[in-house]
């Protein structure tokens, strides 16, 4: 990019970054994304990445979304964290209805949140579904206005499938009111986003309210929604993983050339071994960084110039989303190491990006399983690719 064509949201996140920064251990202690930064974060655009430019959205591009992210997780990994997830979950407003999606997204505050997976029940009734379940992994609900929840769909008690014969299921969209949300969070890593259970019993939400991410096409036609979802979601995963590695090898730095090892006279940054995995960390997210930013752009283009995109493309861009998460773990890992028992205080950011890295690490959309997944692929051999 060059300077005159910055996008807005990236001047914004440097802007915020040194307050994110500032309260890292405030976020900890709280276990998620206070109001206030939650309000500051909404009003500077960060969870209108993906809102459709129709609904008052930034409707960035991929390689956008990524830098902006990545700015936010260098200075604060669970505030990008949240970004990342009101962010992606925007694109629910691509497959919805006009109208239902301007009432849910049209708000310049809006925040949206939730989760995929399928962990509700979801029985037809008339225009609409019933509703009921528990989701795990629910992060920053606690600012959101409105949730989106998975759930299985059954009629009559018998549950639906789909032409695959795999089980139908939709996002369900409601008020968050409508929620009771569980204090569950309580984790190794990612502690300020706040990604406790919730629960509804028998709500009932609209058939036109719900969207299905496998089987629904946008109604919009734009490059960024036929941009893959799954594709979309492990980019600001990675994204939040490149940002914190970025933050760590900083805080590493500043660590090095001030702290000498028990006995020595030396600084650690005046130490061979150090200088040189340092180097060799560096070099790593760099190459990580670059192989990733490729990928998107190949996507970018695809999106653009035929309107959709290969299965072939689809999961070359999900290696490389699940190579930055794994990459930057052992980046974090080694830091963490080389910086000795000062690392271990919670006064010392190494512990947190230790943290937060590994915590990163047990996102599905960029677990190991995509190796099996993408690998399949290459190999030729049959494979549902409904989740690339």
């Amino acid at each position: 990019m060059t300077p005159q064509d910055t996008h807005p949201l990236l001047e914004a996140a440097r802007l915020i970054a040194p307050e994110l920064a500032a309260r890292c251990d405030e976020m900890e202690a709280a276990r998620r994304l206070p109001f206030d930064l939650a309000t500051k974060m909404a009003e500077a655009g960060f969870f209108r990445m993906v809102t459709p430019e129709a609904y008052g959205g930034f409707e960035c591009t991929p390689g956008e979304i990524v830098e902006t992210i990545e700015i936010l997780a260098e200075a604060n990994a669970s505030a990008g964290w949240c970004a990342m997830i009101a962010g992606t979950t925007a694109m629910n407003a691509a497959y919805l209805p006009a109208e239902i999606a301007s009432e849910i997204y049209g708000s310049p505050t809006a925040i949206t949140g939730g989760v995929f997976a399928p962990m509700g029940r979801a029985e037809v009734d008339g225009d609409a579904y019933i509703v009921s379940g528990r989701w795990q992994w629910g992060s920053g609900t606690a600012n959101c206005s409105w949730l989106c929840a998975g759930a299985l769909i059954f009629e009559e008690g018998v549950l639906k499938t789909l032409p695959s014969g795999q089980p139908d299921a939709r996002m369900m969209i409601f008020p968050a009111s409508e929620a009771n949300l569980l204090d569950t969070w309580n984790v190794m890593g990612l502690e300020g986003t706040g990604s406790g259970d919730f629960e509804v019993e028998a709500i009932r939400v609209p058939k036109a309210r719900t969207v299905s991410l496998v089987s629904d096409k946008p109604n919009l036609d734009r490059p960024l929604y036929a941009f893959p979802p799954f594709g979309l979601l492990a980019l600001g995963v990675s994204a939040v993983a490149l940002g914190n590695a970025a933050g760590a090898l900083k805080n590493f730095s500043e660590l090095a050339t001030v702290k000498k090892s028990q006995g020595s006279r030396r600084t650690l940054a005046q130490r061979n071994l150090v200088q040189l995995e340092y180097a060799r960390q560096t070099a790593s997210l760099r190459a990580a960084r670059s192989y990733l930013l490729e990928e998107v752009e190949r996507t970018w283009a695809s999106a653009n110039l035929h309107g959709k995109i290969t299965v072939e493309r689809r999961a070359a861009l999900r290696m490389a989303c699940t190579h930055m998460v794994r990459t930057c773990a052992d980046i974090c890992r080694i830091l963490y190491d080389m910086g000795g028992g000062a690392a271990l205080f919670r006064s010392n950011a190494l512990q947190r990006r230790f943290r937060d890295a590994h915590a990163i690490t047990q996102h599905i959309v960029t677990a190991p399983a995509t190796w099996e997944l993408t690998g399949r692929l290459l190999l030729g051999l049959e494979t549902d690719d409904a989740m690339i």
